[in-house]
């Protein structure tokens, strides 16, 4: 057998191909995504399971010209593999690699930057309108969209923009992976799919359309026998009474179906809806089985497929939070769970088990987990919302408007906090922190080890009113003294931080005493910096309510105040010790040590945060800066003590 994939650095080599060789294509471009998948770690089943339409989508489009949107992007690696970048899928997802989803400057054939779901057809309606507005009448806009994000609003306000655009030609695909077809319903719809997608039916339907339209009665009942006709092979009409001709359901993995369909609609005008059903890992048997297993697998060897994980080490905040949850359910009658298609991701697979009618999962659709959380919670129950730092991001209006205006009682706990590594900047949460403490009536903490996250859950869900508790991805720290039990559900003192450790008592002239303030994630760092330049370490865990006795009482007695967080220096919580201070009489300089004012892409988790001088040696490194600074200007100025009136941020 040729190795045809070797040849293609582009579609247009694709497009030089004669049809019958694209089936051989197919089958070499699923081995080469399970190979380098196995090989880096990665989405796997999704990828198998685009192959066929996305060879079918390049061979009929003329790509970069005409526009593809993928919706989500994680199972776009055949994409990239016959774009230019089949060389570089051993860099996938590693650090100066290439991203795990699509990017627009990363390749021309990546029109739209993708991660989260459900934003395929609006931009792919922005980028058709944009093409009629500047008379490219030729070129296509197409979205492909997977059968769960369906689930967002987002892509149901995008159709119901485009049914009222009938000029704007918009294709949209709706690739259905959760079901499947069987042979006799399959080649019947083969049949039908290539008949309503050619010119003949379209001619048909419009000169019908003409005909009938003087006589309103006939020509309702002629729309009504042909929905009647296609309803008893198709899904429902609803997509047609957004404004689009719906053609399918297609067998995705049939290319002798798609291309011939796929040339019929490059030819229609206006909205045009394709539904194409599709197989999650399709081709590899383990994958095929376990679709869920081999979502996002780690290396493994595709011979032997993936091997059940040895008992971690240490508990992650995932597992603590979803054994807390639990227990907290067992002792709460009125706890309600609710996750956006995030249950094995939130580690909520457990609380399901053990209160199916108490878990709630409303598929990707964060605006509504919030609010349904705030509707539950009027009536008195005690809901908690467990999301990812990121895609609460999606329902912030909600968070605002229906939670925290209201004063209601929700809990949100936020997984993936800070940097989260191979997924890059389109799932960082670098924001929550700033973006929740300055929303009245919120009570914003961060966790440092598994101890303290139980009890912050503890305290959030204890309190009368919304509550946000952020921990990372990822093992748990090892618990300090200070941090309480890991089996009991006692709270914290609300905004009341702790001294985790005294720096030795100095001569008046030792040269300047540093207190750290450290958040969350930064706790072991910052106490390792600690013990290195004999500094205090505070462990502030409240970002809101502010422990500004704690800062007060630290400015007293030190001369240089450094906060650390894992999350955004702008606005951060290093920004609220500041805030806090300025309410007193006191002025002492500061540096702020956080996450720096651009995107970070992906990468191994550690290495990220010493390139963002959030290690041990990176904050002693910026601390010992500062202070020789400071001393140098003392110096030189003939002063006997740091008494600096101004605020010093250090952006990485």
């Amino acid at each position: 057998m040729n190795d045809l994939l070797q040849i293609i650095d582009s579609p247009a080599d694709l497009r030089k191909l004669d049809r019958h060789q694209l089936h051989t294509v197919a089958q070499q471009l699923r081995a080469y995504v399970l190979d380098s998948v196995s090989k880096t770690g990665g989405h796997l089943s999704s990828n198998l399971g685009t192959v066929e339409l996305t060879i079918a989508l390049h061979y009929v489009f003329d790509t970069p010209s005409d526009r593809i949107v993928w919706d989500v992007g994680h199972q776009t690696y055949p994409h990239k593999i016959l774009t230019g970048r089949r060389d570089r899928m051993h860099t996938l997802r590693q650090k100066d690699g290439i991203s795990g989803f699509p990017k627009r400057d990363e390749s021309e054939y990546d029109t739209f930057g993708t991660a989260h779901s459900s934003t395929s057809i609006s931009a792919a309606l922005g980028m058709a309108t944009a093409a009629k507005l500047k008379g490219q009448k030729h070129r296509k806009s197409i979205a492909v969209i997977g059968d769960g994000a369906m689930s967002a609003g987002m892509a149901y306000e995008a159709l119901n923009n485009a049914g009222v655009m009938p000029d704007t030609d918009l294709l949209v695909i709706l690739n259905d992976n959760d079901m499947s077809i069987s042979p006799p319903v399959g080649a019947l719809n083969k049949y039908l799919a290539r008949l309503m997608s050619g010119k003949f039916y379209a001619t048909a339907k419009n000169v019908g359309r003409q005909v009938l339209g003087v006589a309103p009665p006939l020509f309702e009942l002629a729309k009504k026998f042909e929905e009647h006709a296609k309803g008893m092979v198709v899904p429902a009409t609803m997509f047609e009474e957004f404004g689009f001709n719906y053609i399918g359901p297609i067998d995705g993995h049939d290319l002798e179906s798609l291309i011939p369909t796929l040339q019929n609609l490059k030819e229609l005008g206006g909205p045009q809806f394709l539904h194409v059903v599709t197989r999650k890992g399709q081709g590899y048997k383990m994958a095929e089985a376990d679709p869920v297993a081999y979502h996002g697998p780690s290396k493994f060897d595709p011979a032997v497929g993936l091997v059940p994980p040895t008992a971690p080490s240490k508990k992650s905040y995932t597992q603590t939070f979803g054994t807390w949850l639990c227990d907290m359910a067992a002792a709460d009658h009125r706890l309600v769970g609710i996750t956006p298609a995030m249950r094995e991701g939130s580690g909520m697979v457990e609380f399901e088990r053990r209160f199916p009618a108490r878990y709630f999962d409303v598929g990707i659709a964060e605006q509504h987990a919030v609010t349904f959380a705030a509707g539950l919670a009027t009536e008195g129950m005690k809901p908690v919302v467990a999301i990812y730092s990121t895609f609460l991001q999606r329902g912030y209006d909600q968070l605002i408007h229906d939670v925290a205006l209201q004063n209601l009682d929700v809990t949100f706990a936020l997984d993936r906090a800070g940097l989260v590594g191979a997924d890059g900047a389109t799932h960082a949460g670098n924001y929550d922190l700033a973006f929740l403490r300055c929303i009245p009536n919120m009570v914003v903490m961060a966790a440092s080890d598994e101890a303290e996250c139980r009890a912050m859950l503890t305290t959030g869900f204890l309190y009368d009113g919304p509550a946000s508790i952020r921990y990372p991805r990822g093992a748990a720290a090892a618990s300090h003294a200070a941090s309480g039990s890991t089996a009991t559900l006692l709270p914290l003192t609300i905004g009341k931080g702790v001294v985790l450790r005294e720096a030795s008592s100095r001569a008046a002239n030792a040269g300047p005493r540093v207190a750290i303030l450290a958040f969350g994630s930064m706790v072991p760092m910052a106490l390792a910096a600690g013990e290195t330049l004999d500094a205090t370490v505070a462990n502030m865990r409240f970002v809101k309510p502010i422990d500004a006795a704690l800062i007060t009482e630290l400015a007293q007695h030190h001369d240089l105040l450094v906060t650390v967080e894992e999350g955004a220096i702008m606005g951060g919580a290093g920004s609220a010790c500041a805030e806090a201070l300025t309410l007193t009489a006191l002025v002492r300089p500061f540096l702020h040590l956080g996450l720096p004012d651009l995107f970070i892409d992906h990468g191994d988790p550690v290495q990220l945060l010493a390139q963002c001088g959030l290690d041990g040696q990176g904050i002693v490194a910026s601390i010992r800066n500062r202070l020789m600074q400071f001393t140098n200007r003392r110096d030189s100025n003939n002063l006997g003590e740091l008494r600096e009136p101004r605020l010093v941020v250090n952006n990485g």
